[in-house]
C-alpha cells in the first residue's frame, strides 16, 4: 500500500478528513499535514507544500491536496522541484494524469466535486500507473524545463 501525504486549506477541509478516512479504510498509511479544522481562514501553500515536498522527499508516494477549486493547490504543489500535480475533475483525468504525465500529486476542488465522484477520483488515480514509452520522453522534457534546461522547442 502507498503513503499519502494531504494538505488541505480550510475550503477543503471537509472533503480532505473524507478522503483520509476512505484511505484508511483500504489500509493506506496517510500523512496529513493540515489544515486540521474549517473554521479559521488558511492559506493553502503553507499546507500543500509541505505534502508535495514528501513525495519528493521519498516520504510518501504521492500526495492529494484539496481546496475549494484546487486551483491554487495544484499550483502551489507544481512549484515543488519535482512534482507534478494535476487537477482532477473525473475519473479519466486522474487515470490520463498517472498514465501519461506520471502526477504524483492530485488535487482536488472541494466546492467542484460531490464526495463520491471526489473517492472515485482518488481511487482511479491511485490505481493508476505512469505507462512510459513515447510519455516518458514529455515528461523529462517537463524535468528539464523545471531545471531551466533548453529542449527543442517550435518557433513561431
Amino acid at each position: 500500500m502507498p503513503t499519502v501525504a494531504l494538505g488541505s486549506d480550510h475550503a477543503g477541509f471537509q472533503l480532505k478528513e473524507v478522503v483520509k478516512g476512505h484511505l484508511g479504510d483500504l489500509g493506506v498509511k496517510v500523512i496529513d499535514f493540515g489544515t486540521h479544522d474549517a473554521s479559521t481562514s488558511v492559506d493553502y501553500p503553507r499546507y500543500c507544500a509541505p505534502a508535495a515536498r514528501a513525495v519528493v522527499a521519498k516520504k510518501a508516494d504521492f500526495a492529494i491536496v484539496f481546496g475549494g477549486s484546487g486551483q491554487g493547490e495544484q499550483l502551489a504543489a507544481n512549484k515543488v522541484k519535482g512534482v507534478r500535480a494535476a487537477l482532477c475533475y473525473n475519473e479519466l483525468s486522474a487515470r490520463l494524469a498517472r498514465q501519461h504525465n506520471d502526477a504524483n500529486v492530485l488535487s482536488l476542488g472541494a466546492r467542484l466535486l460531490g464526495t463520491e465522484l471526489a473517492i472515485a477520483i482518488v481511487d482511479a488515480f491511485l490505481g493508476s500507473s505512469f505507462d512510459g514509452g513515447r510519455h516518458s520522453r514529455r515528461v523529462e522534457m517537463l524535468s528539464k524545463l523545471e531545471s531551466g534546461e533548453d529542449i527543442d522547442e517550435v518557433t513561431a
